[in-house]
């Protein structure tokens, strides 16, 4: 097994200079904290939301200490379309203009099919998918306006891929995939661009806390570097699929992910 040390962290080129975005589920350690602090990095103002409405004031103000008032937050669970409405309204409000949405919201569990009960598979999808389906649709009725805009949302290797104990979260991340690729299609007449970065493995807190360490072994020894991948490494592929670089790209599933074919 090769073991690959991550690289060094890659400095801020100032590639959405100007621009305002949305990131879902940003509070906390993962890809969406690490997408939300890449994006002030690159010049963007960034409104940051979560459902758990303490965490996500405390990354706001250490982002703030950093940053200053180029981020804000807004709690809002994303299974309630009401929070959902107010989240992109207030965001227009702020800043006049959304430029760049990330749907990053999502609910995992570990459950064989067999033993799998109708709430366990309904909360996954209404987060997962439902969540990404409300923030999507709200996105787009804005950026439809103001003649443009980027939708980044989060899916899985799991989309394409089997892994037992998954398929609610599975059947949700492939839901996610089709979802983003018929929005590109329906959203490129008005100039709005929609993409999906694929991760396999990043790992964060939280994962390690829900995850059992044999499980996040053998996950890890499928991927050629030999380690899973850091949150901002995810991050880095979403700026670029927000950033003019990828002005030709949409309806793209993107894997961030080293593990065999």
């Amino acid at each position: 097994m090769t073991n690959v040390e991550a690289p060094a962290y890659v400095p801020g080129h100032g590639l959405l200079g100007g621009r305002t975005a949305v990131v879902t589920a940003a509070a906390g350690a993962g890809i969406g904290a690490a997408t939300a602090r890449r994006f002030l990095q690159e010049g963007a103002r960034v409104l940051i939301s979560d459902a758990h409405a303490r965490r996500l004031e405390e990354h706001r103000a250490a982002l703030a200490g950093e940053f200053g008032d180029a981020v804000t937050a807004v709690p809002c669970d994303v299974t309630d379309e009401t929070q959902v409405r107010a989240l992109f309204d207030t965001a227009v409000a702020a800043h006049g203009r959304l430029d760049v949405v990330v749907n990053n919201a999502g609910l995992g569990g570990t459950s064989d099919l067999v033993d799998m009960t109708d709430d366990q598979w309904t909360r996954v999808l209404d987060v997962t998918l439902n969540g990404t389906f409300r923030c999507t649709r709200a996105a787009l009725r804005l950026m439809r306006r103001s003649g443009g805009g980027v939708i980044v949302n989060n899916a899985s290797v799991l989309g394409w891929r089997a892994q037992a104990g998954q398929a609610h979260y599975a059947a949700a991340k492939a839901g996610v995939m089709a979802l983003t690729r018929c929005a590109a299609v329906e959203a490129a007449r008005d100039g709005i661009r929609v993409n999906a970065v694929a991760p396999s493995l990043a790992l964060h807190p939280h994962l390690a806390k829900v995850t059992s360490a044999e499980l996040l072994r053998d996950l890890t020894a499928r991927e050629a570097f030999g380690r899973a991948a850091a949150p901002w490494e995810v991050a880095n592929v979403i700026v670029f699929l927000a950033s003019g670089y990828s002005s030709y790209m949409t309806g793209e599933v993107v894997a961030v992910s080293s593990q065999r074919a």
